[in-house]
């Protein structure tokens, strides 16, 4: 493995991590006795302060904001706020379910993704993406069916709708930076990478993620000024920005620009294994056999997705 695909590894499994890490800070934020909505709002407050100066202390990312057209600037907004449903539904369900279970379903949406990339983007031929969903849907019924008996029916609705969103919100963004049914970005491009460059993109829809969460926040009476935050969440909510979204962000699309989307996705099928790791050491919490069959599946299907021939895509040459 050369040096440039080694980094790219490296950083796909870095953002894992740090995506990983995110419900086990979620645990202290709520222990504080904020809410998912709270969560939200500071999470994209700060770490859209922390993308933003990262986009504008680089001279290309200021150049590409000002050529940005401004059908793709509407564009970028409008994936941000729809990015809303995917991490509303997250958070609100790890104020029901536990971390380990969270992460184990919401790992279907690789899956999901290459099976919708057949119809909407760089699609996958043969069989193997539906045997991939068909290995998926057993995965998480096999997890819901030996679920703990005190988590309740409205955390497991919102932990699947999570990555179904999410899902769909791959596809969007995949096809604004340029791909199309059989197609990748990078080919549109000739080599070029992305339409619009990461730290750029990522930059908007930050914002416009948080000013949904902000109106949200403030019609519903949330602590959105600092003195309002009990003093036990500012840990968590300062992990969640920094770790989970400002660098999980930017390491992953970094990782992306040197080996490609594909695999990327497909290396970041640990943050399961570290989420359910770390909530194994730090707050003592255990599957049952039966849920980790289930999420074995699920890794298993994601797996089967992703080396399906035609899932790796030329790599984005565009740093962030």
């Amino acid at each position: 493995m050369d040096r440039r695909r080694a980094l790219g590894v490296a950083l796909a499994a870095a953002s894992a991590c740090g995506y990983g890490s995110g419900p086990l800070f979620a645990k202290s934020v709520y222990g504080a006795g904020l809410d998912w909505l709270a969560l939200l709002y500071w999470r994209f407050l700060l770490a859209g302060l922390l993308v933003w100066a990262w986009a504008l202390l680089v001279p290309a990312n200021r150049a590409a904001l000002r050529r940005l057209p401004r059908r793709r600037l509407v564009a970028l907004l409008g994936l941000g706020a729809f990015f809303v449903g995917n991490a509303g539904t997250y958070y609100a369900a790890l104020e029901y379910i536990s971390a380990s279970l969270a992460s184990l379903i919401v790992y279907m949406y690789p899956a999901l993704v290459a099976v919708l990339s057949i119809r909407f983007g760089n699609g996958l031929h043969g069989r193997r993406p539906w045997t991939a969903l068909g290995i998926v849907t057993t995965g998480v019924v096999l997890t819901l069916g030996g679920i703990e008996t005190h988590a309740e029916l409205i955390g497991l609705v919102l932990i699947v709708v999570s990555p179904c969103l999410y899902a769909v919100y791959i596809i969007l963004a995949a096809r604004l930076a340029g791909e199309r049914r059989g197609e990748t970005a990078s080919e549109r491009t000739g080599g070029i990478g992305a339409e619009t460059r990461p730290a750029v993109a990522s930059a908007l829809m930050i914002s416009a993620t948080f000013v949904v969460v902000a109106l949200l926040a403030v019609a519903t009476g949330e602590p959105t000024v600092p003195w309002r935050v009990p003093g036990g969440a500012w840990y968590g909510l300062a992990g969640i920005a920094v770790f989970s979204t400002a660098l999980a962000i930017s390491a992953f699309y970094a990782g992306t620009a040197r080996i490609g989307a594909a695999q990327a996705a497909l290396v970041s099928t640990v943050e399961p294994v570290w989420t359910i790791t770390l909530a194994t050491i730090l707050f003592g919490e255990r599957l049952s056999p039966v849920q980790l069959v289930g999420g074995l599946l699920v890794l298993v299907g994601v797996i089967v997705a992703q080396t399906t021939p035609g899932a790796t895509t030329s790599a984005v040459v565009e740093e962030a």
